[in-house]
Parts: C-alpha cells; structure tokens; sequence
C-alpha cells in the first residue's frame, strides 16, 4: 500500500464524514469551579478583582467564545462572588446565548464609554486593585486605566495561566479529538500528493478534509512547504509545485469546541536522499528522548536541554545555531495553538499532571530542507502520554 500519492482529492473527501462519538462539551460546574480556582489565586496576589477581554481566556471562564474587536466586551471577577460581564447592549441576546456561567450584566450603549462603566462597577464592588487580562489590548489597558485612576493595577498572567496551563479530563478529551481529526487529515492528504500539485490545492484539501470531519472553522492554520521552503520554519511567501524528489512539510491543525490540534509531519514525495534519511532519523530520536524526558517536577526548560543533546551529539548546533533546531522544543496549547508553559530554556515551571505540550524540535539544513515532527503530549503522574502517535517512518506519514 502506498502512503504517499496514489489517490485523489475527491475520493479522500468522498470517505470522510463528521467524527463519531465527539467529546462533550465543557459542563457548567467545570466553569464555576474555574471561577473559584481564579478567586483563590486572585487572593494570592492581592487582586480585589480580575478583568478578562474577550478571546480564549474569556471562553475559557465564561463559555464565551468572541474574539476581540474595538469594542470592550469583558467579564470582571471580584474576589468573592458572580462575575459581571461588560457588553455592549445591542449584543445583549448573544451573549445569553452564549453565557456557560452566572453572572450579572451591565449594559453600555454605541455612544457610552465602557470604560466608564468598567470604573463604575469596581467602585460599586469596592475593588482598590485589578489583575488585568495579559491579552487585553493596550488601548483598552490605557483608557480603563485613566477611567480608573484610583485602582492599582497588576497583572492577571499568574491567575490565568495557573488555572489555563494544566487540563482537565474534559479539555484532554476535546485536544484528543482535535489531533486525532488533524492526524487523519495528514494521512490522507499524503495521498492527495502528485507532481505538479501545488501548495495551494494541498491547503485547500486539507481545510475541506478538517470541515468533513466536523472541525469548528475548517483549518484553523495549514502551512504546506516543498523542497527549500521546508528550510524555514514558517515557510516562504508564494506558491510552490511539487517535484519528484522534494521534502514535504505540512504543519496545520483544527479547533474542537475551541480547543487545539497542532501536527506537523515531513517526508519525501519519491525516494529519499541519504542525508535526508540521516537527518529524519535524528530529529525522530530528538523528539523521542524529549518524551522521555517529561515527568512531574522536571522543569519545562530540562526537555528542550534534552532533544539539543541528541542534536548536538550528531552535529548539529549548538544552541540556536544552523544547522540545527532554531527555536524552542515546544510550546503549551489548550484554547490558544501557543500558551504557557513553554518548553524552552529559562521557563523553569515544574511539570504537573494535565500541562499539555507539542514536541517539535525541529532541524533545519539553510538552503537545503528541514525536518520537522511535530505531536502533542500530556504530563501524567508517572511520565508523559502521546495524544497522538509519532510519525513512524519517513515514508509513512501516520
């Protein structure tokens, strides 16, 4: 059987459907207990309340699932008690609709400031100090800040990210289903491949492919990269064709009630050089002595330490230095692609059961190719788990 090439675009799609047995949705009690974990930690830092802006931090406490725009939609959180949500009132009906909490609101007409508002109900709740929303835009930050001269204000990083950065068991079964749709898109979109296909019909598939199997929005990113361009990790501006002979880097992912796949696979579309083999089977033992580096306690910084070890030893490096791997070993994800903690030198944080991390210690060759493998893993008690299985050879995507 051939894993790469050998079929079509619309017998691939024709075998897809919407993914059996899904997830269930994040409960209501999973929310609140979210809030009071928020409180507790609030307290920790001396906040007498916490303002969250709309996007994932919102969604995460509030059920609320808006991106951000130029016009403040927020939840605030006092110490003790419900929240208050902050909304525009023609956006009113949505946001009920929407709301996975209790929670009072308070209403600002096109003409009004929210920000004034905003100052208002932290006097009526009696809040001196506020943990601002690390993701709130800074022109929001500014005008809140001169509507509220007398509230000190801190920042919330520590709260969101101690409540964000470890999972549940209902977020590690939406992340599972997120990566395994994304794994399966992989597998069939290397049977799509044929000379002459372009990068642009390759992303095509793979956002049609994500939607068949009930993705939120399709792809939520889908990078594809031949030949050269999979030298630099982000890719290069334009379209490219493939040729007989050339890498293939596809790195793309899904949303799943919100929460993150984020795959990369590489391989040869015909027959593999030496050197692409060597250095494909260095980066698959880089990405393997990361895994089994991960247990609770170690710092996340001691995993990306790990795979540069492996890299070195074969000449790669050192550090950042090309070729060899020229960013971080992996990054947390959850309701962001990209959230703390981050496996990297200098992030000390101790690993816990439920933080959740890609492995991607990427080897780039400039001017020739790059490798990149990419899978996710949680922390468990006893070491770490794969969400998904890694690539097992470089001619077999999955």
């Amino acid at each position: 059987m051939s894993f790469i090439g050998g079929s079509s675009v619309e017998r691939e799609l024709s075998e897809l459907a919407s993914w059996p047995n899904p997830a269930p949705p994040i409960a209501r009690e999973e929310r609140e207990a979210r809030l009071a974990k928020a409180q507790g930690l609030m307290a920790s830092i001396g906040a007498d309340a916490m303002i969250i802006g709309a996007g994932a931090s919102l969604r995460y406490f509030a059920g609320v699932a808006w991106g951000a725009t130029e016009r403040l939609v927020a939840m605030i959180l006092p110490r003790s008690g419900e929240p208050v949500m902050i909304c525009p009132r023609f956006e009113e009906g949505s946001l009920l609709a929407s709301l996975g909490v209790e929670a009072s609101l308070r209403l600002w007409e096109e003409h009004e400031s929210p920000y004034d508002l905003t100052a208002q109900v932290l006097r009526e709740l009696g809040a001196e100090s506020l943990a601002v929303d690390p993701a709130l835009a800074f022109v929001m930050f500014d005008r809140l800040r001169i509507a509220a001269p007398e509230v000190l204000m801190t920042n919330a990083e520590a709260v969101v990210d101690g409540c964000r950065m470890v999972k549940s068991p209902a977020e590690l079964a939406l992340l599972a289903q997120a990566k395994a749709m994304t794994l399966e898109v992989h597998r069939r979109a290397a049977r799509i491949l044929r000379e002459g296909i372009t990068t642009t019909e390759v992303r095509r598939f793979i956002d049609q492919a994500h939607r068949a199997l009930g993705a939120d929005d399709g792809s939520s990113f889908c990078a594809v990269q031949f030949g050269e361009a999979s030298a630099y990790p982000h890719g290069l501006p334009g379209e490219q064709q493939l040729k007989d002979g050339d890498i293939v880097l596809i790195d793309t992912g899904c949303r799943v009630q919100g929460y993150n796949s984020d795959i990369t696979r590489t391989y040869v579309f015909g027959q593999p050089t030496q050197e692409m083999i060597r250095i494909w089977e260095v980066e698959k033992r880089a990405q393997a002595a990361a895994f089994a580096a991960v247990k609770p306690g170690v710092p996340c910084e001691e995993i990306d330490a790990v795979a540069r070890r492996v890299l070195e030893a074969e000449g790669f490096g050192p550090d950042y230095r090309l070729p060899g791997l020229p960013h971080r070993t992996g990054h947390g994800i959850g309701l962001s692609i990209h959230e703390a903690p981050y496996l990297v030198r200098d992030d000390r944080t101790p690993l816990a059961p439920g933080m959740c991390f890609s492995n991607e210690p990427m080897v780039v060759v400039p001017g020739s190719f790059g490798i990149r493998l990419e899978d996710h893993l949680h922390v468990t008690e006893t070491g770490a788990a794969w969400f998904t299985e890694p690539q097992p050879a470089i001619d077999r995507p999955a």
